[in-house]
């Protein structure tokens, strides 16, 4: 997946204050419940990596039951895919936001791959030192649910995708991007993107970032795509 392991927010862990003992806990509808267990699993990938990521550990972290657990997801896959999605959902919407500004379409497509390249959320954050855990542990599940739940993390991955998708299009309108399918053109951008960073995160699994680094494989990858799909 994508740097996209890197382009999520940071948000604060959720603090859960057991009640008194004998007095009932408060009632979390469902909506609730579920931000609150993925907001769980996405600090425990950055404090303790994928081993750290257990369903005991996240109702430790959330304060809820095993049964609250089960109502909202089938199992740790589930839950992995939709730290997946929401985190990327957000970056999608960020990045969109942040491109607007750029009139030509491979300028917006540019911001966007780089943007990943360098782990810049949306937020603007870059990669968390002194080592990026959920980075490399989303990495490793991206790789594997790529191959259990093809269709799943498709899924998770469309809003990413559809960006990428509208930029080329435009570039076709304008005559800068080669006549092609652009879902099919967004998804070998993507996956150019994706596996390179992820390969970049396992390398520096357990090591700070070396932001200058980041930055050369930034525009390396970009001055690959551009040329692979410019007219």
């Amino acid at each position: 997946m994508s740097n996209t392991s890197n382009i999520a927010p940071k948000v604060p862990p959720p603090v859960r204050v057991p009640p008194p003992e004998g007095l009932a806990r408060p009632r979390i509808d469902g909506a609730d419940r579920t931000r609150l267990i993925i907001e769980a699993a996405y600090d425990l990938l950055a404090d303790e990596g994928l081993d750290g990521l257990t369903i005991r550990a996240v109702l430790l972290r959330t304060g809820l039951a095993r049964r609250a657990f089960y109502d909202s997801f089938s199992g740790k896959d589930d839950l992995v895919l939709a730290v997946f999605e929401q985190t990327l959902q957000l970056a999608a919407s960020h990045f969109a936001r942040e491109a607007q500004q750029l009139s030509d379409p491979l300028e917006r497509l540019h911001f966007v791959v780089t943007s990943i390249v360098l782990g810049r959320g949306y937020l603007g954050d870059g990669p968390e030192p002194p080592r990026d855990r959920r980075g490399a542990a989303l990495s490793r599940e991206h790789m594997r649910l790529a191959e259990s739940r093809p269709a799943d993390l498709q899924t998770a991955l469309s809003p990413l995708l559809d960006l990428f998708a509208r930029q080329l299009a435009e570039g076709m309108e304008q005559g800068l991007v080669r006549r092609a399918d652009p879902g099919r053109l967004a998804m070998l951008v993507y996956n150019t993107v994706s596996n390179t960073v992820h390969t970049e995160l396992l390398a520096e699994e357990g090591q700070a970032p070396d932001p200058a680094r980041r930055g050369r494989l930034a525009e390396e990858i970009w001055d690959f795509c551009r040329r692979a799909i410019i007219a």
